[in-house]
């Protein structure tokens, strides 16, 4: 049987080529059009949601009870192959950078294929976090898989570069 990780970047990689409405965003305008979503896209979406705004919060548990117990987590080359690594490794780091450094959503868009939804979101982070400036502009791609009522996170896939000066 195929590992959970190579079954998520198929899926993300079969759900990429499908054509896929922008989602809203709460609060938030993303600068691509809104169009209407299907209503599982979106939902899959307010998990997303619900996890930046608990480590914003510093709710480290609920941005947790957000992710699958077999999550994959990709960033900077690195890789987290489990909740509890993720717990282990960057969870806490991630929420006092989430805390310091105000994000903002540029855009956002999302599909479905049967149990499985992906949400990929383009944003800007701002700040300053341990002394030092933060600029940069984020990508990130989060796979959901269906539990029951509610949509758990199962990967996700962070990546960014600096934002280009301002001449």
């Amino acid at each position: 049987m195929p590992r959970p990780e190579a079954l998520a970047l198929a899926a993300i990689l079969a759900l990429a080529v499908a054509p896929a409405p922008a989602l809203a965003h709460p609060g938030e305008r993303p600068q691509a059009a809104v169009r209407a979503a299907p209503a599982a896209p979106r939902e899959a979406a307010r998990a997303v949601d619900a996890f930046h705004a608990a480590l914003r919060r510093g709710d480290t548990a609920g941005a947790l009870a957000q992710l699958a117990d077999d999550v994959l987590i990709f960033e900077a080359g690195g890789a987290e192959r489990s909740k509890a690594e993720y717990a282990a490794a960057h969870l806490a780091g991630d929420a006092a950078f989430a805390q310091a450094v105000p994000g903002a959503l540029l855009r956002r868009t999302g599909g479905m294929l049967g149990g499985l939804a992906w949400v990929a979101s383009e944003g800007r982070t701002q700040g300053r976090y341990k002394d030092r400036d933060v600029d940069r502009i984020t990508t990130e791609t989060m796979l959901l898989r269906r539990d029951g009522a509610t949509w758990k996170i199962v990967h996700v896939h962070w990546s960014s570069r600096a934002a280009a000066a301002a001449h």
